[in-house]
């Protein structure tokens, strides 16, 4: 009887395992501090809780909202490297179109497509596609996991997906963005063991590519540093309009203040062990 009992158990868990979209971030807690996600607060109507995996392993996690097809969040450990850009191949995630699809990984559209006989428009009922963001003007792809911060070229491949891309300012994307994400994250995470980072968007009131996708109005990014003891010894935020190339570095209380704001409600990013407020640094 015990014996039938953990083989039913055992069961479960490998079932659990199999899906990357998931029912909660339970099967990824490793890209969360102490496996605190942020609270519900920055749940949207239609979410998607996805553990993103490709080659055989889990990279970081990412709240989809599949009403504005594009992420609420992706969450993931700072760990930058000088593996080499990948190209940028687009892939899409297959159990956003079917949860029974037996397709644990992202994949590109056309295997899907050619291999699985998925049509494009069966593609485009739960997320962005490659066409959502062909001729925009001003607009990139702005990744919130970016590949610069990822240590291996499996990792950084898979920040290159649509899941984790919203309609980003060109300006802001290639500019003051791009000098918090590779310069002020490397001067603020000096001394740190290790970084837990959540970076999000806050959905607008504009839309792209036929009003199928949302133009976010704020892109943020908040991080909790953990000291040589595996104690977090301080914490951050950045949060920018997503029409100006302006980034404002503030404290994760203040940043989640903010968002407060942004949301209409309250908004807490990390695990209570993180400090609210900003220490100096040069």
């Amino acid at each position: 009887m015990l014996g039938l009992l953990l083989l039913q158990v055992l069961a479960s868990c490998l079932w659990l395992g199999h899906s990357e979209v998931v029912r909660s971030f339970a099967e990824c807690p490793q890209f969360f501090y102490g496996g605190t996600t942020p609270n519900d607060a920055l749940n949207p109507k239609n979410p998607a809780w996805i553990c993103q995996f490709f080659k055989n392993q889990y990279h970081y996690a990412t709240l989809y909202d599949r009403d504005n097809r594009i992420p609420v969040y992706s969450a993931y450990k700072y760990e930058p490297s000088d593996v080499k850009r990948p190209p940028e191949w687009w892939l899409v995630e297959p159990q956003l179109i079917d949860k029974n699809l037996n397709l644990k990984a992202m994949e590109w559209d056309k295997t899907l497509i050619d291999k699985y006989g998925i049509t494009l428009d069966r593609i485009k009922e739960s997320q962005a596609v490659t066409d959502d963001y062909k001729g925009l003007k001003g607009l990139d792809r702005g990744h919130l996991c970016p590949n610069g911060h990822m240590s291996s070229k499996e990792s950084k491949m898979a920040t290159f997906t649509l899941t984790n891309i919203v309609p980003q300012d060109s300006s802001l994307n290639t500019g003051q963005w791009n000098n918090y994400e590779h310069q002020k994250m490397k001067t603020k995470t000096k001394g740190c063991k290790s970084t837990y980072v959540v970076t999000g968007a806050v959905p607008g009131n504009t839309y792209v590519s036929g009003n199928r996708v949302n133009r976010p109005s704020h892109i943020w990014s908040a991080a909790c540093c953990l000291g040589e003891d595996t104690q977090p010894k301080d914490a951050w935020g950045a949060i920018a309009e997503n029409d100006k190339n302006r980034v404002e570095v503030l404290s994760l209380g203040e940043l989640e203040k903010r968002l407060t704001d942004l949301y209409g409600k309250t908004v807490t990013l990390f695990n209570n062990a993180c400090p609210r407020e900003q220490k100096s640094h040069p």
